[in-house]
């Protein structure tokens, strides 16, 4: 996933390097998934079942991280769902404890280095959360990863976190989901492994993956149900603004053919129309809204997000610090968060506002890089 979206976010690359890195996806659909509730309810109840604690007291949770480069969504979400859930202790690990830059905006501070993680937790997490890298291969990341599985921790690779699941060694012989641009080429690295189309997460010997990005909601509340219970899970899901954390979901709208690749060489083409936009955060700002939609305009490819603060660095809901700038010097747009709506609504909005400002096509491309299935019509207000 990475790979393709550095694709989106660098202007200069030309049509033929487009084209070279889309000719290597499909461009045939999937089948529709099955119309089975039944189906669904024992998929998500056997997850959950799969996720619940194997060890006495409070479990232990790690959102792994590479300082140089994490995916924004993958680590925010995951990081904040279970601090507001209050159901496990929750750590940012990393290589270097300090700052992480995330992409394919901002900036946090506060992850705990591996080794001081490792001398606070010798027997290692009961949860290991994956987000996608910049690089997938890191080898210090892989060790530490392969190391925490060995000690027993249950692996969640979310989105594009399932190539460094694989690079750890934890995909092969495995079923997995992953996001729809990365099926191929992990089919090819990892012998014996089966992609499952059609669930949003998978678990397979204590390793899970997901699908793109907005998938670490649901998989998230199916943690939370299975540490802290059914109702606490409904709680969250209704303050996030997310009906159901089943794992049903249509893979088929998730491809590209020859529509979709010239409608996006055709909105490259216009890579000089770039424009600068802030969004103003401040102490108690809620991670889950805020990446949501620095996430969604990042990646029309004609937009870059930078946070702003009369303050500077500012403390977000959930106890993460960002790394704000003081101020914006006037040339850039502002994007609003609305106090009014839920994290999920917020989404939806941003989308509306997207194809407003940058037409359906581009819209769409948002849509299909976060494998999210959007509302067919309606923007929240």
């Amino acid at each position: 996933m990475f790979r393709l979206l550095r694709v989106l976010a660098e202007a200069s690359i030309t049509t033929l390097a487009v084209l070279a890195v889309t000719a290597c996806v499909s461009a045939t659909p999937l089948p529709p998934p099955p119309a089975d509730a039944a189906m669904w309810e024992r998929g998500q109840q056997a997850f959950v079942d799969a996720l619940k604690p194997t060890r006495a007291g409070r479990p232990v949770v790690a959102v792994l991280a590479l300082n140089e480069g994490t995916e924004m969504t993958d680590l925010l979400l995951p990081h904040a769902v279970l601090r507001r859930a209050d159901v496990a202790e929750v750590r940012i690990v990393a290589p270097r404890s300090g700052r992480v830059s995330l992409y394919p905006a901002l900036e946090i501070d506060g992850a705990q280095d591996f080794a001081s993680f490792d001398r606070l937790h010798p027997s290692g997490a009961d949860y290991v959360i994956v987000p996608a890298m910049i690089t997938d291969d890191n080898p210090a990341v892989a060790a530490w990863l392969r190391r925490q599985a060995v000690r027993g921790a249950r692996v969640i690779g979310v989105c594009s976190g399932a190539r460094v699941v694989g690079q750890a060694g934890l995909l092969d012989g495995r079923r997995f989901a992953g996001h729809w641009y990365d099926r191929g080429t992990l089919l090819e690295r990892h012998a014996g492994a089966t992609y499952v189309p059609h669930q949003r997460y998978v678990m397979d010997r204590g390793v899970a993956t997901t699908t793109g990005i907005t998938a670490s909601v649901p998989t998230m509340l199916a943690l939370v149900e299975a540490i802290g219970g059914q109702a606490k899970a409904k709680t969250l899901a209704a303050e996030l603004g997310v009906a159901s954390w089943s794992p049903a979901h249509d893979s088929s709208p998730f491809y590209l053919d020859t529509g979709r690749r010239a409608s996006f060489l055709l909105n490259k083409a216009a890579f000089w129309r770039h424009e600068r936009r802030t969004i103003d955060v401040q102490h108690g700002t809620d991670d889950i809204a805020l990446a949501l939609v620095a996430d969604a305009w990042s990646r029309t490819g004609r937009t870059s997000v930078e946070a702003v603060s009369a303050s500077g660095p500012v403390t977000l809901r959930s106890g993460l610090v960002l790394m704000a700038r003081t101020s914006s010097d006037g040339a850039a747009t502002p994007l609003p968060l609305s106090a009014a709506l839920k994290p999920a609504q917020q989404l939806d909005r941003t989308l509306c506002e997207i194809g407003e400002r940058y037409g359906a096509s581009r819209r769409e491309w948002v849509v299909l890089e976060m494998e999210y299935p959007a509302p067919a019509s309606g923007c929240p207000s």
